[in-house]
């Protein structure tokens, strides 16, 4: 099992996958199986990849580049390149319903986003839930400003860290979308915190802080929308297990 560095991501990628009913058990094992090594060849990281608790056919992941400048070519690198891709493409379209619910990230401050340090990547296939991850969407009328990012930090972020480790918050990356074959939501401008809960009990805590009482002002006044995501580690996963 390789050790994964503290994360560098100058981008990263919150992906929603809406599966055919019954298929999301497979993605992920085709996931486990096939895609994860190869796609970190080509120059993804999959940082995580997991079932919803609140919808069975759902299909949460992020992966992660060093550089923006380098997406494209990874991107084409795997889904036009690989054999891998060419071999399996099938299989995970047979899996995969819709996929076009994708935001583009970059961290809110300077190495807020993914912490991956001293982690390695599961060998196994085999899910063992021990550990779950929260994710909390704010969707926004407005870009998210300093002040928002600090309001986060002040007032809700001390609170977070007491259910969950390794929390991390992220903005929407501006940045076009420079591999139009997997689009991502442009226009829209959101705020993304995740953090990985020891337990049940601590997910439902984490998640309490985001109700709209908790929300410190400038956030409540930005936010159009929250949704929650109670997410379940895949076996070969690397932030949450």
């Amino acid at each position: 099992m390789r050790e994964t560095a503290a994360s560098a991501f100058d981008v990263v990628e919150l992906r929603r996958y809406r599966t055919n009913p019954g298929k999301r058990d497979a993605l992920i094992a085709l996931f486990d199986r096939e895609f994860t090594e190869n796609q970190e060849a080509c120059g993804i990281v999959p940082i995580g990849h997991y079932r919803n608790l609140d919808d069975p056919d759902s299909f949460v992941w992020f992966r992660g580049f060093a550089r923006y400048e380098a997406r494209r070519q990874a991107l084409e690198s795997f889904y036009q390149g690989s054999q891998t891709w060419k071999d399996h493409r099938a299989e995970a379209n047979d899996a995969i319903a819709e996929s076009d619910d994708a935001l583009l990230l970059r961290d809110a401050r300077p190495h807020s986003g993914f912490d991956l340090a001293g982690l390695v990547r599961p060998t196994g296939t085999a899910t063992r839930v021990t550990q779950f991850v929260g994710v909390a969407v704010l969707m926004l009328g407005v870009p998210p400003g300093d002040a928002l990012v600090t309001a986060f930090e002040n007032e809700l972020l001390p609170r977070l860290r007491e259910h969950a480790r390794r929390n991390a918050y992220f903005v929407t990356d501006p940045r076009p979308n420079e591999y139009p074959q997997q689009p991502v939501r442009a226009g829209e401008h959101a705020f993304v915190a995740a953090g990985v809960c020891g337990d049940r009990e601590a997910l439902e805590r984490w998640i309490e802080i985001f109700a709209t009482a908790n929300l410190p002002m400038e956030l409540r006044a930005a936010t159009r929308c929250c949704e929650i995501l109670r997410l379940v580690p895949a076996a070969r996963t690397l932030y949450g297990n």
